[in-house]
């Protein structure tokens, strides 16, 4: 389904989204997909579970960065029977442009008021924590960080070079540029407040020039100069329940990460 058929289904449903004469807030999650089709399915039904539970309106957006798979297939089956709309790359960009897409994509979907909520798409992010980082925006918090730095916080599975990385990425970020509510600099798990989205938009014409897994620190950074309030919440990060390898060149993300790290330093 294209996103100008998406525009028109949303318009002609918007009877939906109306509680007792209040337009209720919407949830759009954005899903990123590389050859996810083992697991993509069941991740729709655990969002849409996790959604319905509570009443929330939802939208889920899903890039697609050039699977060479089924799951393009699986998506639009699934789109026929929950509200989905899946943006295509011909071939695979990457995670920047991928994330950058899905943001974009969402933004111009979703109101003000309205939350934006990123995740991967290999199982290993719960959907049921959505809800918790929905209601810390609704008290006051424009982007919230699933953290593998806060209390009660696990990461189960997850290969030693990894943990290296995140920790040392963080530690580094942390010194350099300390944010309050920030611990973890790395994790694309996250809530956004729609408006501070589109506002990021507004102001940098793209929301980043990162390419690579160090995008999403980029996003802090340039949120970081907006003023925006950040939270937390603790996340179980269940990398034993992840389908197929790991996508990451851990060497090539350290030297990004660093050379990122150095550039924001000095101003650039």
């Amino acid at each position: 389904m294209s996103l100008q058929a998406t525009f028109r289904q949303i318009e002609n449903s918007k009877a939906d989204v109306v509680l007792a004469g209040r337009i209720r807030r919407k949830v759009f999650v954005v899903l990123l997909a590389y050859n996810e089709e083992g697991a993509i399915g069941e991740l729709f039904n655990r969002i849409a579970e996790a959604m319905d539970e509570v009443g929330y309106a939802y939208q889920i957006v899903l890039v697609d960065d050039g699977s060479s798979d089924a799951t393009a297939r699986v998506v639009t089956d699934y789109a026929a029977r929950l509200p989905i709309v899946m943006k295509r790359h011909e071939h695979n960009l990457g995670l920047g442009a991928t994330i950058r897409d899905g943001l974009v994509a969402a933004a111009e979907l979703a109101a003000d008021r309205d939350i934006i909520a990123t995740m991967d798409s290999d199982g290993t992010h719960a959907p049921g924590l959505i809800l918790r980082m929905v209601r810390m925006i609704m008290e006051g918090c424009d982007v919230v960080i699933a953290s593998r730095y806060q209390p009660s916080s696990r990461t189960v599975g997850v290969p030693f070079s990894r943990r290296i990385l995140s920790y040392l990425a963080c530690v580094i970020f942390r010194v350099l540029f300390p944010t309050k509510g920030v611990k973890d600099f790395t994790c694309g798990y996250r809530a956004y407040r729609a408006e501070i989205i589109k506002a990021l938009i507004r102001q940098y014409g793209e929301l980043f020039g990162e390419e690579g897994f160090e995008c999403m620190v980029d996003i802090i950074l340039r949120l970081r100069k907006m003023h925006v309030i950040f939270g937390e919440a603790p996340l179980i990060l269940r990398y034993d329940v992840k389908s197929g390898k790991s996508k990451m060149n851990v060497r090539e993300v350290i030297k990004m990460t660093f050379l990122l790290a150095l550039r924001r330093r000095i101003g650039k």
